[in-house]
């Protein structure tokens, strides 16, 4: 553990930072347009990077992108404080994705480079949901404290610091027993194994989205109520590595679940956790697999990154366009039905190992 504790650290506060904003989006900008616009250039930062930022960490290293990550991240965390409206705020929330999508692409390529993968992969993942669900909730406790909805942004800015010095002591993971990547016959072949994590894992992002619309709730009660997404995410990722979980009839079986537990978000909240619990299970699947493939781990994660940040990003428009036109019931149904076609979907990819 301790050697892993600069990627874990630098994983969390990279993570708390993007979500800092969340519960105290209204002082940042008037109006739901703009709100959204303040929340999706991280996510938009984040989606054009993490695949460039993938092959490159197979090219010149994980440990150069994980530092520029952290300085970047650090680089926004300041341009926002000082900017925090307008223009210049949707710039440099974008810039703070990018930074984002340096670090997490060559973080996770480190991870599943190493021959524990699966247990190291899963540290990553739950110290990224950890640094989601203290940004959420600790954002809106520092905004009451200090009466500043820049509280927050300061204090994950300043806790990037140490992590940014601890990153001297990362040494690379070996690259030498990985087959170089074709990218364009990895897209063809691993195809829907891809999209069926863009749409399962994405799901917690657009459920997330539909639900303060949805229930109307206090922000404070709907704030630990989406937390508990990332909690159950965060159980799911130390837990599942012990168990062998093969991608396909995993993801068959989880996508069942997950479209019955989004269909029940519809009635009770006590189905986020379980939707929460799904994802994970399959990010653990779908990672040790990519592991296993010895193929370049940075272009394996990086479009593993890829597909879920899509995931996240248009199917939380998506989910939102459809209950602004028609209903939040068709929302959440049109959701689970998506949910349940990667059971057959999933059949189609070529999930196999080279040679």
């Amino acid at each position: 553990m301790p050697r892993n504790l600069p990627i874990l650290l630098g994983i969390f506060v990279v993570m708390a930072l993007s979500n800092a904003v969340v519960p105290v989006l209204p002082d940042f900008a008037e109006g739901a347009a703009m709100q959204g616009a303040v929340y999706a250039a991280y996510f938009l930062g984040t989606f054009v990077t993490v695949l460039p930022a993938g092959i490159a960490s197979d090219r010149i290293g994980r440990v150069p992108l994980i530092r520029a990550g952290l300085l970047l991240t650090i680089a926004s965390g300041i341009l926002i404080l000082l900017f925090p409206s307008g223009l210049p705020l949707l710039v440099f929330r974008g810039v703070e994705g990018i930074g984002a999508g340096l670090f997490l692409s060559a973080a996770l390529a480190w991870a599943n480079s190493h021959p524990s993968s699966g247990q190291i992969s899963g540290y990553v993942m739950a110290a990224q949901n950890l640094g989601l669900v203290v940004g959420l909730l600790a954002a809106g406790w520092l905004d009451v404290v200090f009466g500043s909805h820049l509280a927050g942004i300061a204090f994950f800015t300043a806790l990037t610091v140490p992590a940014l010095g601890m990153s001297a002591v990362i040494r690379e993971s070996k690259l030498a027993r990985f087959a170089r990547a074709d990218l364009p016959l990895i897209v063809r072949n691993y195809f829907w194994l891809f999209a069926a994590a863009a749409v399962l894992v994405g799901m917690t992002g657009a459920v997330a989205a539909l639900y303060p619309g949805y229930t109307g709730s206090d922000p404070s009660l709907l704030a630990l109520q989406l937390a508990t997404i990332n909690i159950a995410t965060i159980v799911a990722v130390l837990i599942a590595p012990r168990l062998d979980l093969r991608p396909a009839p995993t993801i068959r079986v989880s996508s069942l679940l997950m479209a019955g537990a989004v269909a029940a978000g519809y009635v009770t909240p006590y189905a986020l956790p379980v939707i929460g619990a799904l994802s994970g299970v399959i990010i653990v699947a779908v990672l040790a697999f990519l592991a296993e493939t010895q193929i370049q781990q940075g272009v394996m994660t990086g479009l593993f990154n890829t597909a879920t940040y899509a995931g996240f990003t248009f199917l939380s428009a998506f989910a939102g366009l459809v209950a602004g036109e028609f209903s939040f019931l068709i929302a959440f149904l049109l959701l689970a039905g998506m949910a349940a076609v990667m059971t057959v979907t999933i059949g189609r990819c070529r999930c196999g190992y080279p040679g």
